[in-house]
């Protein structure tokens, strides 16, 4: 028997969408037709922030409890607005990525599954320049979002003395992801390094509250700066994406003002956010007038090379960098 079917006017468009009474988040009984009004509700500035560059796809063939798997590539069959771009990979391997330019091609990826939406730091314009410096403020076991809320201010103060704008958005569970628009003139690994610069300087202002070690047993009760967000291909949660969490939370833009009047993360949810934006309008409206540069950061990264800092480990599917230390977690390290 064929499976339940409608037609979804998106923009002019009809999208074809099957199974839309099947339940994706149990507790809730958020249905597939709902996330799909959802991303059309949210589309605007969800492809301000997300279209027009590579993104990966984090599809659930049934609730977001069960099985996933990550897309890259269009599989066969995509229709004609549903874009690609060739991109090249740590390994050196190249491969089509999705490109969502517009508001049916996001349906289209609900149809396909997506729950969680993946974008690049860069464009598909230029694949290989971010036009985004991209933290991610990771609290870890004993700390939650109120401790990355109390850190960020100082994380906009370190990046302000380094001549970039930052904003927030919360990731949709515990943490925060503070971007800054740079201008597309470097490319991710030096992306990276002015990122650890960053994250360098704003644990040395708050050794206590921030931490800056990659091996989960030397972290303790603070703040990570995951410094490895900001490789190539790898992704954050994007701006008005779903997450695959049980409250259909949604990583969801603030503004600072908001930040400081201790804004709940819990209560941006794909049936909330539609209703906000139409309250108060997107706050990252703005974020890509004024790109800054990461000069400063990249001299702070030299200045700590000179007095005796090292390059950082990379996520263990990576080639070994140069520089990089051994991949071994120091307390192995200790007994061998």
């Amino acid at each position: 028997m064929a499976s339940e079917r409608i037609m979804i006017d998106v923009g002019g468009r009809q999208v074809s969408l099957s199974s839309p009474n099947r339940v994706i988040w149990p507790e809730l009984g958020i249905t597939k037709h709902e996330l799909a009004e959802y991303v059309v509700a949210v589309a605007e500035p969800f492809l301000r922030a997300n279209g027009h560059r590579p993104v990966s796809l984090e599809r659930f063939p049934d609730t977001v409890d069960g099985e996933r798997f990550f897309s890259k590539n269009p599989p066969r069959g995509a229709p004609e607005y549903v874009h690609e771009v060739m991109c090249t990979y740590n390994s050196g391997r190249r491969h089509p990525q999705v490109v969502l330019d517009e508001a049916a091609a996001i349906v289209w990826a609900v149809q396909m599954n997506t729950v969680v939406f993946h974008p690049w730091a860069s464009l598909a314009s230029d694949t290989d320049n971010p036009v985004e410096l991209r933290i991610d403020l990771d609290p870890q076991p004993g700390t939650d979002f109120a401790d990355a809320a109390a850190v960020a201010p100082a994380l906009r103060e370190v990046l302000r003395e380094a001549g970039l704008e930052p904003w927030l958005k919360t990731s949709g569970n515990r943490g925060i992801h503070v971007f800054c628009p740079i201008e597309p003139t470097h490319e991710f690994l030096d992306v990276r390094h002015a990122v650890i610069a960053a994250g360098r300087e704003l644990a040395r202002r708050l050794p206590d509250a921030v931490t800056m070690d990659w091996w989960k047993e030397e972290r303790g009760r603070r703040i990570f700066v995951d410094f490895n967000q900001a490789n190539r291909d790898r992704t954050m949660a994007g701006a008005y994406s779903p997450r695959a969490l049980s409250t259909a939370s949604v990583a969801t833009p603030i503004s600072w003002d908001e930040l400081a009047d201790g804004v709940d993360p819990a209560g941006f949810t794909v049936r909330t956010v539609p209703a906000r934006l139409a309250e108060i309008g997107d706050p990252w409206e703005g974020l890509q007038r004024r790109p800054g540069r990461i000069d400063t950061l990249l001299e702070w990264w030299r200045r700590d090379l000179d007095a005796g800092l090292s390059e950082l480990p990379f996520p263990p599917e990576f080639p070994k960098m140069p520089g990089e230390p051994p991949r071994v977690q120091p307390s192995r390290a200790k007994k061998d």
